[in-house]
């Protein structure tokens, strides 16, 4: 807990202003009507920057809190619903689904590449009897993004509900929820939004209503019940208590996105990315895609004479900087440049790529470059 430099791809930093926010003296979120337009007015900013008109709502718990909750709303025992397969969490939303009783059917593609649209259409030609399916935005353990523009309105095409996990992407990519006919778009506060870790941001359409309240079957549980949230505005009630600190903080990073212009971040994280893409690939290392690459993660691939573990304990150590892998099966294949929120700041990034460029040359990685001069080449150009 000392002060090491940490780069992740999420939680990220929390700029002070959002810090300070969540310091103040609060109301009682239960009793008090003030506290009701608050949270509807952080709501309204959360749709203002995924650009949607549908209800969206805070719910009191990070990021899976939602996928979770998407699937309990939905799914009734023997729904088909598929699951779109390019990462691993993308693969892990079958758990959720089958928790439920539902039946997970994978569509799978490359975990190096963003979904082919094309082969998704041939397989829905053969098989559309999906009450809804699972799609990630951005795969965070390999940084894929997937199209959701192209994605959702194929699923729509045939009737298919959609579930989106944009929890890695939602304010460093761009998402449209109703121009690409999006049902169910989750977020989380932790990622590129840069509050505190804790909040899940979720919007549903009339759509997703009407398939929860027309059910056969109740919703199984209460804290996964998306339908409790409907009417907490007009009734001024709330079905549990509200973490208002934590909301406090989101409504001060959402101002944060607003003030900058949604699309001057979007651009910003694209300029980040882009040049780290590119430094990392004149450095002499490879990234882990081929295509689909996010502009809030990169994932590279660390030299198997070194190993991602190796890198990592050794930034820790000796630099105090601690930039993470990815998850088992690429934890020692990949480490993860995290660039999103206000992470995707030159500061920031620089520090990160000189110790990833100092470990590796420690631990005998051979380059007559550096990354932090190649990231400046790029990044001005």
């Amino acid at each position: 807990m000392n002060n090491k430099f940490v780069y992740a791809p999420g939680p990220t930093n929390v700029r002070e202003n959002v810090r300070l926010e969540r310091a103040k003296a609060t109301t009682n979120p239960d009793v008090d009507e003030e506290f009701i337009e608050f949270y509807k007015n952080t709501c309204d900013k959360i749709g203002k920057i995924i650009k949607t008109e549908n209800p969206t709502y805070i719910l009191s718990g990070e990021g899976i809190l939602g996928l979770e909750a998407a699937c309990a709303s939905l799914t009734e025992p023997g729904d088909r619903v598929l699951v779109l397969d390019n990462g691993i969490y993308g693969r892990g939303f079958k758990g959720f689904v089958e928790m439920y009783g539902g039946e997970g059917i994978y569509f799978s593609d490359d975990y190096n590449k963003a979904i082919d649209e094309k082969k998704l259409s041939e397989f829905l030609e053969n098989d559309h009897n999906f009450k809804y399916a699972t799609v990630v935005h951005c795969d965070t353990p390999t940084g894929v993004l997937n199209d959701l523009s192209k994605i959702c309105p194929i699923l729509n095409k045939y009737g298919i509900l959609t579930v989106v996990d944009s929890v890695s992407a939602m304010a460093g990519e761009e998402i449209k929820v109703d121009e690409w006919k999006i049902d169910i778009a989750l977020g989380g506060s932790q990622k590129a939004f840069s509050a505190p870790t804790g909040l899940t941001m979720v919007s549903i359409s009339e759509k997703a209503k009407a398939a929860m309240k027309n059910r056969k079957t109740p919703i199984v549980g209460f804290y996964c019940n998306l339908t409790i949230w409907e009417n907490y505005y007009k009734d001024k009630w709330f079905p549990y208590t509200m973490p208002i600190s934590d909301i406090m903080g989101l409504s001060k990073a959402a101002d944060n996105i607003l003030d900058e212009g949604v699309q001057n971040v979007l651009n910003r994280h694209e300029k980040i990315a882009s040049a780290t893409r590119k430094a990392i690939k004149e450095y002499g290392l490879e990234l882990f895609l081929t295509n689909g690459y996010s502009n809030t993660v990169t994932a590279v691939k660390i030299p198997q004479n070194i190993g991602a573990l190796k890198l990592k304990e050794h930034m820790l150590k000796k630099y105090n900087t601690l930039i993470i892998t990815s998850l088992k099966p690429y934890d020692n294949e990949i480490l993860r440049i995290g660039h999103m929120g206000e992470n995707a700041r030159e500061d920031k990034i620089v520090y990160a790529l000189n110790a990833i460029d100092n470990g590796l040359k420690d631990l005998g990685f051979n380059s007559d470059k550096e990354l932090v001069g190649l990231f400046n080449k790029y990044l001005d150009k």
